[in-house]
């Protein structure tokens, strides 16, 4: 991402709790990660069914993560950190987080947070994924972001990338985010500030993906704070 797109990422999140960042990742970058899905650099595999989450599967990565996926981590953070200040502020949150990824993880860690929590997922026909939050601990990055790896119309169809935000005392909003292979949609993992005309109030969000008609899907997801 270029410099110039950043103040564009940042309104977008602030309007509406997510932001697209377009052509993240190349196609040649999309495919070799998609191809390391087999490979026994995870630390966990989860069947959705099993646990009611939906259908489909996803694998945590263990540490190290694969260099280029740490870069993205690392390099996502250091641009999302000053968003996710301004948020805490606005809603009269006390934690702040340091500049540098780094540092944050420091924090996870002495609180027992120190399961790594980037994720690679497969859905196939049929697969599905349904509303949640990625909370892991007492520690959360209010930011997270997932990239599609595979080409909507070619690789898959259906598998939409799906967010609800619930507002106080009104329904929920629902909105469908369109995703090109590489393309990244990073939004808020759990509350967000909303600016009215009593100051700033919070929403509640949850993101999901839709059933999928045909093909495979790929989906590398990206979160900041570990697990315990």
């Amino acid at each position: 991402m270029t410099d110039t797109e950043w103040p564009r990422i940042a309104a977008d999140l602030d309007a509406q709790g997510w932001a697209t960042l377009p052509a993240l990742l190349t196609a040649e970058q999309c495919e070799a990660i998609a191809a390391r899905y087999d490979d026994d650099i995870f630390r966990s595999r989860v069947t959705m069914a099993r646990h009611g989450f939906g259908r489909g599967e996803y694998k945590y990565f263990a540490y190290p993560l694969p260099d280029h996926v740490a870069e993205l981590r690392g390099a996502l953070y250091a641009r999302l950190a000053p968003i996710a200040n301004c948020w805490n502020e606005a809603m009269g949150v006390p934690v702040r987080y340091p500049a540098a990824h780094e540092q944050f993880l420091e924090r996870c860690h002495e609180a027992g947070q120190t399961r790594p929590t980037p994720l690679l997922l497969r859905y196939r026909p049929g697969d599905y994924n349904c509303l949640h939050q990625d909370l892991y601990g007492a520690h959360v990055f209010p930011l997270q972001t997932a990239i599609l790896l595979s080409r909507p119309g070619e690789d898959f169809t259906g598998g939409e990338f799906v967010l609800t935000e619930q507002r106080p005392r009104m329904q929920s909003r629902p909105s469908v985010v369109p995703l090109a292979r590489g393309d990244a949609v990073v939004f808020a993992v759990n509350q967000r500030p909303v600016q009215g005309t009593r100051g700033f109030y919070r929403t509640v969000l949850r993101h999901g993906v839709s059933t999928l008609r045909s093909g495979r899907r790929h989906t590398l997801g990206i979160i900041f704070h570990d697990a315990t």
